[in-house]
């Protein structure tokens, strides 16, 4: 885990404020925008960054709706907000951390000092900002790296994996979802047979913090965490999925997942790809 966590407090942030770059990657699947509500109010000399364009490549059935970016983009997109590569990162949302572990595990993934603000901007007490006009940093490089492939799997990884003993392939969506899809969002009913559902929204609190480590542990240890080699999550996109590996690493599971990028939109878009209900 990086020196920053991988959650910091409100309180902490406060007092450090001078010493990271701050993230504001709030988004929304009901198509509401993120950066409207970045200009309503955002952490002082916070930058936005866009989910759809600047985590993600182009969304494509054959990728998912959220395929990661090629290395060469992200580390554009970094260079842009401002963060090199000796940079600390605090990532926050307005969802409980769950669209901030997207960029959390993006960066811890290729070994880079990251945080999420635990709570939110919920949890912040401090003033807020409300134009889009953030103090400009000094040039600070960020090197492209490859994605690591023990930190990043695709569909076929998955089907081998998830006959596996030795294996545990988590579904981070709603039970509902889980169980039967939403044809409003998946392409189809159900969820990758053997997987497990680990719904993200478990790993908080009903302040919309993350749970401490123990009850996490002993949540993973329900589900088989302890007894995996590999453990692999994914959800709808390869978004709350992060949520979910997110509090694993808290939970001391962080030397064994994966995130599965192209997730639900991807398998159940592939017709020859088996799904359970």
């Amino acid at each position: 885990m990086s020196a920053l966590g991988p959650l910091v407090s409100a309180a902490w942030l406060e007092t450090n404020l001078s010493t990271v770059r701050i993230v504001d990657s709030r988004w929304y699947l009901d198509g509401r925008s993120g950066h409207a509500a970045y200009l309503g109010g955002h952490l002082p000399d916070a930058v936005w960054i866009d989910l759809d364009h600047e985590l993600a490549a182009p969304a494509r059935p054959e990728t998912g709706r959220h395929p990661l970016p090629s290395p060469r983009a992200f580390a554009a997109a970094m260079s842009r907000l401002g963060v090199g590569d000796d940079t600390p990162v605090v990532v926050y949302d307005d969802a409980r951390g769950s669209i901030a572990a997207r960029l959390w595990w993006m960066l811890h993934s290729v070994g880079h000092e990251v945080a999420v603000l635990d709570g939110g901007i919920d949890a912040w007490t401090g003033p807020l900002m409300t134009d889009d006009v953030v103090a400009p940093r000094a040039a600070a490089p960020f090197t492209a790296r490859e994605w690591p492939t023990e930190r990043f799997v695709d569909a076929d990884a998955v089907d081998a994996l998830r006959t596996r003993a030795d294996a545990l392939v988590l579904d981070a969506r709603a039970a509902p979802r889980y169980a039967q899809g939403d044809p409003a969002i998946d392409p189809r009913p159900g969820h990758i047979p053997n997987a497990r559902n680990a719904p993200w929204a478990a790993n908080v609190d009903t302040t919309g913090r993350m749970r401490g480590t123990d009850e996490l542990r002993r949540h993973y240890d329900d589900l088989g965490a302890s007894d995996a080699a590999t453990i692999v999550a994914y959800c709808g996109s390869g978004v709350t999925a992060c949520h979910d590996l997110l509090a694993l690493t808290i939970a001391g599971h962080g030397d064994r997942i994966a995130l599965y990028p192209g997730s639900w939109s991807q398998w159940g878009a592939d017709d020859t790809r088996p799904a359970e209900t």
